[in-house]
């Protein structure tokens, strides 16, 4: 107090007896940090080392009054420094804290608060707020909230009935009982979204199956159809392709076996029916059959399959655009229509199929657990098969159900959980399970908003589709009807489809954005079987390399291929033995508690993946999209091809400009990931302009030199045609095992195609234009 005085006193004209010399030190510790100030007297003046501080001798004014009062200035100077910088590393240290709560790797001890003072300086009363609830707690309370017994509840409301057909009443009815559900959720909106389909129907008599041989004999006339198939009468000889893969094909074709003007038979699984009947229209077939893979459930010998043939998802009657009210549009038909007639049979009929040709035998591979397998009759033979298709063309309105919980920050952006409600039979497993998930998630997660303060940043959509079985028509055709914003608005989609197919293994289809998310879920969601694991333990550390790639029946392929919007799927499956009423008339609660005794608990884990990865992705600051996936994948690409680089230079060309372009893209990526880690994460208009650029990564994997109406699938990674890695892969095995069978054209626009498409996805994601390089 001495030294105050007498500094004071020197300010103000006085003559201290003294003065006083700061000493400061900065001393670092962690992350806690001091200033350590000490006081001595100027020993220039004649202090005595060792005096004390508070003793001081009495000494004529000084000369040099100038000298004193600028010491004295920066001394005032250095204590508001002090000052400032004690307050700021103790916000600084706060904040951190406050950060590794928010992200879920810290101790969430703390409490913010806000405090507050009169003009007067005395301490008001603490104003309260919105309690800040941490990715932790957050956590435990959806799990808490997620009920089985409710999950049970929404399931058991299909019971007693046969058929949810698209379009039909027992549709509409579901809808109705949706909407009022998520009114009742008290959502901040509820609301159908109409659209007016092409659809096909069986006709008034059945499709019937014939083998004629010295007369004609009935086969099967079964009650289940394939929609979309041609009308009408064929004939000819039987030819077995096993799974209806290019290779399986490939494998007739070396046995010399001709298949133009033939009906192939195939069974399911591998690949989807569509792709199945395109690949034997390729062959020359006139017709194609299908019935089930072997199993171990003997009742499933007699079931008949229900499916679709189009080479494509939503209506084929307006292929690109949507169907919304009856707008005239001039006659199309999506190429990927079959046009040939398609049924399917039950595994009973095929086998007595088998027994009547006298042909080579299957291989070992292709027998499907059927005695007498063979792949086609004999060159003596006069057997025929004769199939003829009463399918008719319908016009349907189909409703889409939407409820919303609206973000408190960014209502403009948000995540889709969405499933299937159709089905043409009961459809337990094929859309019961999902759309029991959804109502369930709709009402934990609004309870958790309306009643425990959860604010999430983002929105959350919840989506019942119908006519997901024609090929994930309404879907498709809301993606189609706000094609121009929903890539920029929507962030990620989780399909909740047959969540539950067994027990043993999960399946997982997933984009790499997703990736790491869906890592970190599972490592916090209990394994149902045994409870004090996690399900990463089940998924094994190796996952990501059995990721099953996303087909056209799975109603997220046209987020992905078609809006560029990152999707997962999610659920639990026998690898070894599949559930074999999935799609007939026999998928029954019953049967699928016989296929699981702990459906309900499997369906509560399938909902906690789903709802952690949708409040993740709507409560941290930062997209949880991992775009170093891609650069992970560009680099396998690489790796694959590589390998023909001296066939490629054989015709003229090079491999240098696509691998110049990954390079650019792993640059970009370098440059996003320094963005984010130097900005800074409470500035709302920087965090929103990092998180578009996350969100497009997807979007700009879809080629931009194609059509979407022509080629509505434009993902290079995910798509379908000729633009996408896959087949440019395709094409460089080909030229390595035999160079005069490829089109050296197609191949230059492949490789021009695949390269702009990802020099533009680095420039995309680099961000301002002035940044970008179009150098390679």
């Amino acid at each position: 107090m001495d030294h105050a005085r007498a500094a004071i006193s020197n300010l103000f004209g006085g003559e201290p007896t003294s003065y006083t010399r700061f000493s400061i030190a900065r001393q670092m510790d962690g992350d806690n940090s001091h200033v350590e100030m000490k006081l001595a007297a100027d020993e220039e003046d004649g202090g005595e080392i060792g005096r004390p501080e508070h003793l001081h001798a009495s000494m004529p004014p000084p000369r040099r009054n100038g000298k004193n009062l600028c010491f004295i200035i920066i001394a005032a100077v250095l204590l508001l420094l002090i000052g400032f910088l004690i307050g700021y590393l103790s916000y600084r240290g706060r904040m951190q804290r406050v950060n590794r709560c928010l992200d879920g790797s810290g101790n969430c001890e703390i409490t913010p608060t806000a405090s507050y003072f009169s003009d007067d300086g005395m301490e008001e009363e603490e104003v309260p707020g919105p309690r800040i609830l941490y990715w932790p707690e957050l956590r435990n309370m959806l799990s808490a909230k997620l009920s089985a017994l409710r999950l049970e509840g929404n399931l058991r409301q299909r019971e007693g009935k046969s058929s949810f057909e698209a379009g039909k009443v027992e549709d509409e009815n579901t809808a109705s009982y949706i909407h009022d559900q998520f009114t009742s959720f008290r959502l901040d909106d509820v609301w159908n979204d109409e659209h007016y389909v092409r659809l096909q129907d069986k006709g008034s008599s059945k499709n019937q199956v014939f083998i004629i041989e010295d007369s004609e004999e009935e086969l099967e006339s079964p009650d289940a159809y394939v929609a979309y198939s041609k009308s009408g009468t064929v004939t000819g000889k039987p030819i077995y392709a096993n799974y209806g893969r290019k290779e399986d094909f490939q494998t007739i074709r070396n046995m010399h076996v001709p298949m133009n003007g033939s009906i192939v038979i195939f069974r399911a699984g591998k690949i989807t029916l569509a792709e199945k009947v395109a690949n034997a229209r390729k062959e020359g077939a006139v017709g194609a059959l299908m019935y089930l893979s072997s199993s171990n459930n003997k009742r499933a010998d007699s079931c008949v399959p229900f499916g679709h043939a189009h080479l494509g998802t939503g209506d084929p009657f307006t292929p690109g655009f949507p169907s919304f009210n009856h707008t005239q549009f001039p006659p199309v038909q999506s190429s990927g229509l079959p046009h040939i007639p398609v049924q399917t049979i039950s595994r009973e009929a095929a086998a007595k199929l088998f027994g009547k040709m006298d042909g080579d035998k299957c291989l070992q591979e292709w027998m499907s657990g059927i005695m007498g397998c063979k792949v086609t009759v004999s060159s003596s033979s006069k057997m025929t098969v004769k199939l003829t298709v009463n399918n008719v063309m319908v016009d349907r309105k189909i409703l889409n159900i939407f409820g919303v919980i609206k973000g408190f920050e960014e209502p403009d952006r948000y995540v889709v959980l969405g499933a299937q409600r159709d089905s043409w039979g009961p459809g337990a497993a094929k859309a019961g399970v999902g759309t029991a998930i959804l109502l369930e998630l709709a009402r934990a997660i609004s309870e958790m908003v309306k009643n425990d303060d959860y604010r999430p940043r983002r929105s959350i959509i919840f989506a019942s589709w119908s006519a997901g079985e024609y090929g994930a028509v309404g879907a498709t055709e809301w993606l189609e009807g706000y094609s121009t914003t929903l890539h920029a608005k929507a962030f990620t989609y989780i399909n909740l489809d047959t969540a539950v197919l067994g027990s043993r293994h999960v399946k997982i289809s997933a984009s790499p954005l997703l990736y790491s998310l869906l890592e970190a879920t599972m490592k916090r969601v209990k394994d149902p079987i045994t409870d004090s694991k996690y399900l990463n333990s089940r998924a094994g550390s190796d996952w990501i390399r059995r990721v099953v790639p996303l087909d056209l029946d799975n109603a997220a392929f046209p987020f992905l291929a078609y809006s560029g919007i990152p999707v997962v799927s999610f659920g639990f499956y026998d690898e070894d033995d599949e559930y074999s009423f999935l799609g007939t008339t026999e998928d029954t609660l019953a049967n699928l508690k016989e296929k699981t005794d702990i459906l309900y608990p499997l369906m509560h884990a399938a909902a906690e993946v789903a709802g952690q990865m949708a409040l993740r992705l709507t409560h941290d600051h930062e997209l949880f999209l991992d775009f170093d996936r891609y650069s992970d994948e560009l680099l396998s690409f690489q790796e694959k091809i590589w390998h023909f680089e001296s066939n490629v230079k054989a015709l003229g060309l090079t491999l240098n400009w696509l691998y110049f372009a990954r390079g650019d893209f792993q640059r970009a990526a370098d440059v996003l990931r320094r963005d984010i880690a130097n900005s800074d994460r409470e500035n709302r208009l920087v965090r929103r302009a990092l998180n578009d650029r996350l969100m497009k990564v997807e979007y700009d994997f879809l080629s931009p030199y194609l059509s979407p109406k022509d080629a509505p699938f434009r993902h290079i990674f995910f798509g379908k045609g000729r633009h996408t890695l896959q087949s440019l892969l395709e094409n460089l095995e080909q030229l390595g095992a035999d160079q005069a069978s490829v089109d050296v054209n197609e191949l230059k626009e492949q490789l021009a195609l695949a390269t702009w498409t990802i020099k533009g996805a680095a420039n995309a994601l680099v961000g301002d234009i002035w940044n970008t390089d179009n150098e390679i």
